[in-house]
């Protein structure tokens, strides 16, 4: 199959923020956009001249309605919807197999404690072989267009491989022509804590030895894309709460998450799961080794 950007139809608003968000990905990437809606109760079709009342309507309805509006916005873009007689979460894996970037909606709460919801979207993003992106539908009041040069932030590990993560952040911050952020937190050792705060002399020696490992690791994508500007940050707390709060009118946030192996069930990291609850921009979950 061709890659594309896929995205699931289930004609909420957050559903149709993510396939507008697909589309204009989709575009940057040159890549034709997949709408599918996936519900085990589709009817075969009627034979052909049968005066039968179609009892996909609604169905068709919905992906032809987004299909019509994310084709006027974006005249040159190839826009295929696709309904398939299946569970919504069998027919998303099995598209997110074979697509370049799936795309789901999320649902925010409009509390302090905000989360991505859905029984569908979370077991995806944990079990999916390629990269997923949860989109926010955000509140009327709040609808204003992210800045053009809003960065894409990626949350660099300085340990372990990394490739597949960098590899999609950098492709899409390239894509999209803007800068990327790589940003590394690390808890300050419990050594390093005296009475009246911190000690400092410890706290510049990790922030020096984490800078140079980070120079090492983007190295090889600064000279693969060297087009892209490209910044680290190194914040002395933890993971989580760093790439959050670093990640405040980001473009997208791009965090990994360990592929499923067998036999032990699909969870996500500490980082994973804050940039998914507590992120207000778009997040990529990249599955990696």
């Amino acid at each position: 199959m061709q890659p594309a950007v896929t995205v699931g139809l289930d004609g909420s608003p957050e559903s149709l923020a993510a396939a507008r968000w697909a589309a204009d990905e989709a575009e940057k990437r040159k890549l034709p956009l997949r709408l599918l809606h996936a519900w085990p109760m589709l009817a075969p079709e009627p034979p052909r001249g049968a005066g039968e009342v179609d009892q996909n309507y609604w169905a068709k309805r919905l992906v032809h309605t987004a299909q019509a509006e994310l084709q006027a916005r974006h005249p040159g873009l190839s826009v295929v919807g696709n309904l398939v007689a299946d569970d919504a979460q069998n027919a998303l894996l099995q598209a997110a197999s074979e697509s370049e970037i799936t795309v789901l909606g999320s649902r925010g709460l409009e509390s302090v404690e905000s989360y991505f919801l859905g029984d569908i979207s979370m077991p995806v993003v944990a079990r999916a072989e390629r990269p997923v992106v949860l989109v926010r539908a955000e509140p009327a009041e709040r609808k204003t267009p992210p800045e053009p040069a809003s960065p894409v932030v990626v949350a660099l590990k300085l340990h372990g491989s990394s490739d597949d993560l960098l590899e999609f952040a950098f492709r899409t911050a390239a894509a999209r022509g803007v800068p990327l952020l790589a940003v590394h937190g690390r808890s300050v050792p419990l050594h390093a804590h005296v009475p009246w705060g911190v000690d400092h002399g410890v706290t510049e020696e990790m922030t020096r030895e984490a800078h140079e490992e980070a120079s090492r690791a983007l190295h090889p994508w600064r000279e693969k894309y060297p087009r892209v500007e490209v910044g680290d940050s190194i914040l002395l707390e933890s993971p989580a709460k760093a790439v959050v709060r670093s990640a405040e009118g980001a473009a997208l946030l791009v965090v990994g998450r360990r592929r499923h192996r067998h036999g032990l069930a699909p969870h996500l990291g500490p980082v994973a799961q804050a940039a998914i609850h507590h992120g207000r921009c778009p997040v990529a979950v990249v599955p990696h080794d």
